[in-house]
């Protein structure tokens, strides 16, 4: 907000304030506006038997569009210099430069009125405090004329108001959004991947509280049992005691084996130490299914980017092994330097994944927090393809 007061408050080149260059501006296209409607006047004239004709009809578009093109290039320059606004270079625009035009021309003449008519309301007010100072007005007459000209005041300015946001709105359709445009959306863009991190995050903090509870601390009490029916028979039947002993070992591996894979879930340590490659040969390890990782990137990632690569990975791939039914599993991690990494997931299933469910969405916005893109295709009867695109700048 500070940096928008400061640039609505700066000063042009000849010292005016910004205001008073976007009141010029305003004026400007006003008397802009007269050219355009000349021209499809002329234009009309001119071309008006090949408009009529099919066969032509397409070359004198072209023509007609041509010198329109020149018209519209005027008035981007306008919007530019006494607006501020900068346009993307490459936009081609909604509706081309023949509608803008027209509708420009319109509204620019329209506008002309309006200033007109303030302006003759000006000359009136001027009028009417002469005649109070010569005391040719009465007050009853006097109320009258300020409550007209008051009501006049508000709906005029009201009309250039209006007039000047639909010359805005116009020129973003055609020019493409202002940089301002542009920062807003870029601001809403910010917001919304910031809270769908913050729900993946706390998803996720629920699924591990989850697998730790209802996994883990189960197995522990089951651990715990063992090892007190083994403690209480030792003496009486060590035969049996040594069998419940071997099962509590057993017990004991397969909790390890849980609590490593709830530590993959929750960060693999093979990121910081190995990086990614080796961080996906150990998704392939762990896999229940056929899985072919094909790792084709040139030099180092950054961190963030390596991290949402692999959990991409991770979850795509244990939703093909617990939902789809899929025989094989394929993966392709590639990227140039300088260019966006891909990541590529697909498998053989049933297809039919819900793009709204809590673990798509989790990622989605994850690489949507590094400013990436998530598809998913996953019709009925398969197959389904993730692809996720992060940008390493």
């Amino acid at each position: 907000m500070k940096a928008q007061a400061e640039a609505e408050a700066e000063r042009d080149g000849g010292g005016r304030p910004f205001g008073a260059r976007r009141a010029v501006g305003v004026v400007a296209g006003c008397l802009t506006a007269p050219l355009g409607l000349l021209y499809f006047l002329v234009g009309g004239v001119v071309l008006g038997p090949l408009l009529s004709w099919p066969r032509t009809r397409a070359y004198a578009l072209g023509v007609l569009g041509s010198g329109a093109g020149r018209l519209v290039g005027l008035e981007r320059r306008r919007r530019e210099h006494f607006f501020g606004d900068r346009f993307p270079e490459a936009y081609e625009g909604e509706g081309g430069a023949l509608r803008y035009l027209a509708v420009r021309s319109a509204t620019g003449l329209v506008c002309a009125v309006v200033l007109a008519l303030l302006g003759f309301g000006v000359v009136l007010a001027v009028l009417l405090v002469g005649g109070v100072a010569r005391g040719t007005i009465g007050a009853a007459e006097l109320l009258t004329q300020l409550v007209l000209g008051g009501v006049l005041l508000f709906l005029g300015l009201q009309g250039l108001f209006a007039l000047n946001a639909l010359d805005a709105r116009l020129a973003r359709e055609c020019f493409g959004p202002s940089e301002r445009e542009l920062l807003r959306r870029r601001i809403e863009e910010l917001s919304l991947s910031r809270a769908a991190v913050v729900g993946a995050v706390d998803a996720e903090r629920r699924r591990i509280e989850r697998d730790l509870h209802d996994g883990v601390q189960q197995r522990l009490v089951a651990l715990a049992m063992l090892i007190g029916r083994a403690r209480r028979s030792g003496e009486r039947d060590p035969e049996r005691a040594a069998g419940l002993l071997g099962q509590a070992h057993r017990e004991a591996q397969e909790v390890l084996a849980e609590l490593r894979e709830v530590a993959w879930r929750v960060y693999p340590s093979a990121l910081d130490s190995l990086g990614l490659e080796e961080a996906l040969g150990g998704v392939a390890q762990r896999c229940a299914l056929p899985l072919r990782i094909a790792y084709e990137v040139a030099g180092p990632l950054p961190r963030p980017v390596e991290t949402a690569a692999y959990f991409v990975v991770s979850e795509a791939v244990t939703n093909a092994a617990k939902h789809s039914a899929a025989s094989t599993v394929s993966v392709r991690v590639a990227g140039a330097p300088g260019g966006p990494l891909t990541v590529r997931v697909e498998d053989d299933g049933r297809g039919g994944a819900d793009p709204a469910g809590g673990g798509l969405t989790g990622l989605r916005g994850r690489v949507a927090a590094l400013d990436g893109v998530l598809r998913i295709d996953s019709p009925l009867g398969g197959p389904t393809t993730i692809v996720a695109e992060l940008p390493c700048v």
